[in-house]
């Protein structure tokens, strides 16, 4: 197997590490990861995937680009697109690339992060946030993601969920003028940190969190709502 995409890169290896024979320069879970490494998500070396024969290319419809597929295609290979919009989606998804994909017995770890999430409980109140994930220029969490939903569901409603784009560019001025109540900045894609973000939401409650707990669907899930809500305060 070769797989484009770092939180599904970690799902195979925690399930039959084997299997993989690549993975991209972002696949960073597990440490210590022994495969060809393919380059980015975005700009793969096909011609290095190809070389390596594998049976089933993993990809995103998000993460990696449609061009890039299609030219893995044509050399034969086969290849599996997730999309994962949310929470429901993220499990479907694991499931059919682990159990139908790969072949693989469904792992414990799935059944643990299913667990996990539906005994989380009731939020105590509601806050509504904006929650950047770029800046220079100023990106957010828009309509439609699997993060927002992963908020949601521990009581952060996305100020922007309701935004024509997923991933809307929004002036500063605006974000400080949304009437948040709270700003979540993970730590990627952009690694915002506690010296690199809540200044510019000056008198905004700001929560710093884990961007693989926050974006990433596979093992990490199983404790995502324990790490999330307590850096968010739930």
């Amino acid at each position: 197997m070769v797989c484009l995409v770092p939180s599904l890169t970690e799902a195979v290896a925690a399930t039959a590490p084997g299997l993989l024979v690549g993975a991209t320069d972002w696949c960073s879970h597990p440490p210590g990861l022994d495969v060809k490494r393919i380059g980015g998500t975005k700009n793969p070396d096909t011609k290095g995937i190809i070389a390596l024969a594998p049976d089933l290319v993993i990809a995103n419809e998000e993460e990696n680009r449609e061009p890039d597929l299609a030219a893995l295609r044509q050399a034969g290979l086969t290849v599996m697109v997730t999309e994962v919009r949310s929470l429901e989606q993220a499990f479907a998804e694991l499931h059919r690339v682990l159990v139908h994909g790969c072949g693989l017995p469904r792992p414990g770890w799935l059944d643990a992060a299913e667990a996990a999430w539906r005994d989380i409980r009731p939020p105590r109140r509601r806050l509504r946030a904006v929650v950047p994930i770029w800046r220079r220029p100023w990106m957010v969490l828009g309509r439609d993601t699997f993060a927002g939903d992963l908020l949601a569901r521990l009581g952060i409603d996305n100020v922007y969920a309701q935004h024509a784009e997923r991933y809307p560019r929004v002036p500063l001025e605006e974000l400080n003028a949304s009437r948040a109540e709270l700003v979540v900045l993970p730590d990627e894609p952009y690694r915002f940190t506690a010296e690199d973000g809540p200044e510019a939401f000056p008198g905004l409650p700001s929560a710093l969190v884990g961007g693989r707990h926050l974006t990433w669907y596979g093992p990490s899930l199983a404790e995502a709502p324990g790490a999330l809500g307590a850096a968010l305060g739930c």
